[in-house]
């Protein structure tokens, strides 16, 4: 609920200034590069879903490990990486899945693939200093901080040393208020920031600050929401998602898709 407000009072405080969000936050830039979370497991073929998501015309994927042993998933990055080519982005997410040896185990296999980081690979119980002896013995960019609820929390990763990226929640947390706290302190500490889904937010945060990385979305058929809902999406241009100067978040919401899944 917090969140929802936050985010509401943002897009009203644009509007009413004639500013869209993006460059009433600074306005370091107008677009990001988009990548598409995908390779859940149990979903059929991850070489033919890997080419279905250059379709989508995004610049990579995150991948989904952890629902297997290292060797196993260390494959499939292999397989991510070969269908996708060299210059297709690749990140790797275990969800907390690894104890600290796995992760390193891990890591250590796919430290020749160029992934963009290797997110949350150690369970939740100690994950600081685990992050950091991860990073710190593979040299793998290592993501986390969308479990994390406040500014606080994730100034202890931070001072751990625990990441190279830190993927904060707006929507989970305090809004983009508290996601901008956390991007201040990112920068003290030379972290880059990401964000956990939600593009029609985080593209916005993102691209407002000089160490945003890259969008997070869905394939159409797993998040429809976000690739029908608003009628003025941008379309992608060799990956990446331009932002306009509309006020606030400037999206307009297509009334033909809203009345045609509207519950009676």
């Amino acid at each position: 609920m917090c969140a929802a407000v936050d985010i509401a009072c943002w897009d009203a405080l644009g509007k009413l200034l004639g500013m869209s969000l993006w460059r009433l936050w600074s306005g370091y830039q107008s677009s990001r590069p988009m990548i598409l979370i995908s390779g859940y497991y149990g979903m059929g073929d991850l070489a033919e879903e890997v080419a279905a998501v250059r379709e989508v015309g995004v610049a990579g994927m995150k991948l989904k490990v952890g629902g297997s042993d290292p060797k196993s998933d260390a494959e499939r990055c292999r397989i991510a990486r070969e269908v996708g080519g060299p210059d297709f982005l690749l990140a790797a997410d275990a969800n907390q899945a690894w104890t600290r040896g796995d992760a390193i185990d891990s890591a250590r296999r796919v430290a020749d693939l160029g992934l963009l980081w290797f997110e949350e690979p150690c369970r939740w119980d100690n994950d600081n200093g685990e992050l950091r002896d991860v990073r710190s013995i593979t040299g793998v960019r290592v993501c986390a901080g969308q479990s994390e609820l406040s500014a606080a929390g994730c100034r202890e990763l931070f001072e751990a040393g625990a990441v190279h990226v830190c993927n904060f929640d707006a929507s989970w947390s305090g809004g983009p208020t508290e996601w901008r706290r956390v991007a201040a302190l990112a920068s003290v500490y030379r972290v880059e920031m990401a964000h956990h889904e939600e593009p029609h937010l985080s593209a916005h945060l993102l691209a407002s600050i000089p160490h945003g990385t890259y969008i997070e979305c869905f394939h159409p058929d797993r998040d429809p929401i976000w690739w029908n809902l608003i009628a003025n999406r941008p379309p992608l241009v060799n990956g990446v998602f331009q932002l306009s100067e509309q006020p606030g978040l400037g999206w307009e919401l297509d009334e033909d898709y809203i009345e045609a899944h509207r519950i009676p």
